[in-house]
């Protein structure tokens, strides 16, 4: 009997040897497999994971702030059941003083691939069944998408990705393919809910053998495989929208935009285009204007509009586009020129936002959504989104925009945190460490003694995928797996399901939790309950002892020439969009009346806060990207993401005239700086990225110094401004950040690394 494990980066067989120990290999079925996966196991079993629960000695003493800092104290250890009755308590009083509001429960998607023990629904139905939590909307990796993408043509961020045109349809009709921040296959090695087989390098290649040619648009070369052989064009970060924009002016200066398309299926079109002719109090978006900004050149710019409008063309965007100052406007400004292309409905082009972010987009198969597991209702309205945590803390009562609501932070005494961790995917880290101080409690539910753990005050220690059984059951991945329990809990580590269990019996509803289901029962509850679902769309899945024998399921293939709004081209009528007009909506009146100062009413380009445009002290841009050798911070302790560090730091891609200007060698620790924070990082010289720009990826484990006020490991949100997109969407503005950069001096190079602290004892 085989034993899998699927997780958020692919699905490996585990071999058990004689000696009990076990180890991963690649699935045989999966053509384009993610090495660092097979790390997962070392990870799991590494001193840096946490043995039992701890709680903070300063929180102990004084249940509430005191006078040592979070992340500056040490941690008493505990047992089971008195951390629980202390937690419980806390949650409790807290409950009862200041009301279920000021209960913050965070939790992330990237925790677990599994369908039952996901943290966020395990969250979620422990503080529904507890009276309701103050919440936060939206993901870190596409927030200003999710705002703004309802308002354009009518689909929520999740239904855009399920029908983005199949790899299949376009290698059989697309000639061109537009990157406007690339294509980085890295990023597809991941899905969020579990990967099965990795399809995107077979779609591209596919395209590619169909005769596809391929433009990347990025400050770095390598946002597009070698293989693919596309043309570059290098383009100064965060003025993708002014390029768009010059390109819309081009071709309605030549009358080359597809006038019935526009006509047919827009609403607004006239009003955006007197803004690109500047006839709305604002210079017009020549390509001479546009060259000032992108610093691209005139003649590239005017080559690029041609091939637009002679090619089938599909406009890509990546997610990062929106990560930055007014994100919004590139994702707007791409739908709106793959309008005045007008080849949105078609086979051949039309726009895509997420090829390649993710392994599931441009795959074909049957969309099914499974059961999940059940979460109740939440009676607390109150909420944020999810990139405006410090400010919650910060400011509690006051008021703040979002998409055309007025709404209040609410006032945080106790956050409960389990699956994910904010002190990486949050910006202007140091920022958050002051606004972490202030709530009553901090809880968390943790495998490793990372940051989040250190900067904790109740630790109940977590378990990996690896010591349970559970089912990646995706409805964007037509692979179905059964993930069984391939070792046992280290140390005294439980699953959420359980500490959630434990914390529900003290309170008085562990029953109701749990409905007297264990965790099998519970996972064959949501399989018989899928395999009700799967028959509406004419599957028949196997019993569950059956699949649990086999240990996958392969959803069938569908409509292998899927393509985005094909019955909205073929009768617009009939099938609307749902937008107030039924069109896509390149100027919106429901925008309009937002009245919103940094999001008019059309695709507009508006300076970002902090470019290369603008230069002060800082002349660099920094672009922190997803990462090569891991998940965002997941398996940062694993062997493929430490053999890339440069003695322990992360590594920093510099031009090789940046890194001359500053006498910066290879392999060189230096540090980033900015009035935000100082971040040392090891220095590796490449053409790969263009003059002016540094890329430190994400994920580096958070590793401050306080006494030296320096991240040691390289965490470049030490440097990232904590301003949201813009009062619509509040998304993470991540990619909008200017720092310097020099060798760093002896004293700043101490080794103090958390990766050089392998046991838990100095915790204690």
């Amino acid at each position: 009997m085989s034993k899998y494990i699927s997780t958020h980066w692919g699905t490996y067989k585990v071999n058990q040897h004689q000696d009990k120990n076990i180890s991963l290999d690649y699935w045989e079925q999966d053509s384009s497999p993610t090495k660092f996966g097979l790390g997962l196991i070392e990870a799991a079993t590494d001193n840096l994971r946490i043995k039992q629960p701890y709680i903070r000695k300063g929180w102990l003493k004084n249940r509430g702030p005191c006078d040592v800092e979070r992340g500056k104290d040490i941690f008493i250890p505990m047992s089971w059941d008195e951390a629980l009755d202390i937690a419980a308590n806390e949650l409790l009083k807290t409950k009862n003083k200041y009301g279920n509001s000021s209960i913050y429960a965070g939790s992330y998607g990237w925790a677990s691939a599994g369908r039952f023990h996901h943290a966020k629904s395990q969250i979620n139905r422990f503080f529904n069944m507890f009276g309701g939590f103050s919440s936060s909307y939206q993901s870190y990796s596409y927030a200003a998408a999710q705002t703004i993408l309802p308002h354009i043509i009518g689909l929520d961020l999740y239904s855009t990705l399920d029908e983005h045109n199949s790899w299949n349809a376009l290698s059989e009709n697309c000639e061109l393919i537009v990157m406007f921040g690339g294509m980085p296959l890295k990023n597809s090695k991941v899905s969020s809910g579990g990967v099965g087989k990795h399809i995107t390098k077979k779609g591209m290649k596919k395209c590619l053998n169909g005769g596809t040619k391929f433009i990347n648009i990025s400050p770095l070369k390598n946002d597009s495989p070698q293989f693919l052989n596309s043309k570059h064009i290098s383009i100064r970060p965060n003025t993708d929208t002014a390029l768009m924009l010059s390109l819309a002016y081009i071709m309605i200066v030549n009358n080359s935009y597809d006038k019935d398309f526009i006509k047919k299926y827009t609403v607004g079109f006239d009003e955006f285009a007197s803004y690109v002719l500047g006839k709305k109090n604002n210079p017009p978006c020549t390509p001479e204007w546009a060259s000032n900004i992108t610093n691209i050149p005139i003649k590239e710019i005017n080559n690029l509009a041609k091939k637009l409008t002679t090619k089938k063309t599909m406009i890509s965007m990546s997610w990062s586009l929106q990560r930055a100052s007014r994100g919004e406007q590139p994702l707007w400004m791409g739908i709106t020129l793959a309008c005045m292309i007008g080849q949105i409905g078609t086979a051949g082009g039309g726009f895509g936002f997420g090829y390649s972010a993710v392994n599931s987009t441009g795959d074909t198969f049957t969309k099914v959504p499974w059961k999940s597991l059940p979460q109740g209702q939440n009676n607390i309205k109150d909420f944020i989104p999810v990139a405006r945590i410090t400010d919650m803390l910060e400011k509690p009562g006051e008021s703040f925009a979002y998409d055309g609501q007025k709404l209040k932070y609410p006032e945080v005494k106790l956050v409960y945190w389990a699956g994910g961790n904010p002190f990486h995917h949050h910006q202007d880290l140091n920022r958050l460490v002051k606004a972490w101080q202030k709530p009553n409690t901090i809880i968390v539910n943790e495998i490793w003694w990372n940051a989040q753990a250190r900067h904790a005050d109740i630790i109940f220690p977590a378990n990996t995928a690896l010591e349970r059984n559970d089912l990646m059951l995706n409805p964007r991945d037509p692979t179905i797996v059964a993930n069984k329990k391939s070792m046992e809990s280290f140390a005294d580590s439980k699953t959420d399901f359980e500490i959630f269990k434990g914390l529900a019996n003290r309170l008085g509803f562990e029953s109701a939790f749990t409905e007297n289901k264990n965790e099998i029962e519970w996972i064959e509850f949501l399989w018989d309950e899928s395999k009700k679902i799967a028959k509406k769309f004419k599957i028949n899945l196997p019993n569950f002892k059956e699949f649990w024998e086999k240990g996958f399921y392969e959803v069938p293939s569908m409509d292998t020439k899927k393509i985005m709004f094909e019955s909205f081209r073929n009768d617009p009528e009939k099938f609307p969009l749902k937008t107030p007009s039924g069109k896509i909506e390149i100027s919106s009146k429901t925008i309009e009346n937002f009245k919103l100062n940094d999001c008019l009413s059309h695709p507009s380009w508006f300076e970002p806060y902090e470019w290369l445009g603008k230069i002060n002290k800082y002349p660099l841009h920094l672009i922190s990207n997803q990462p090569t050798h891991r998940l965002h911070g997941q398996l940062d302790n694993a062997y493929e993401s430490r053999k890339s560090k440069i003695k322990d730091r992360e590594p920093v891609l510099i031009n090789l005239s940046d890194a001359h200007k500053r006498s910066i060698k290879n392999d060189d620790i230096v540090m980033l700086y900015n009035d935000r924070g100082k971040v040392l990082a090891g220095a590796i010289l490449s053409e790969d990225v263009m003059p002016g720009v540094v890329v430190l990826s994400t994920g580096a484990w958070f590793d401050p110094n306080y006494s030296l006020n320096i991240e040691m490991h390289g965490n470049p949100n030490v440097l990232t401004n904590d301003i949201g997109t813009s009062s619509l969407g509040q998304g993470p503005t991540s990619h909008t950040t200017l720092i310097e950069i020099k060798k760093a001096n002896s004293e700043e190079i101490a080794e103090v690394m958390i990766f050089k602290r392998r046991t838990s004892k100095e915790n204690t």
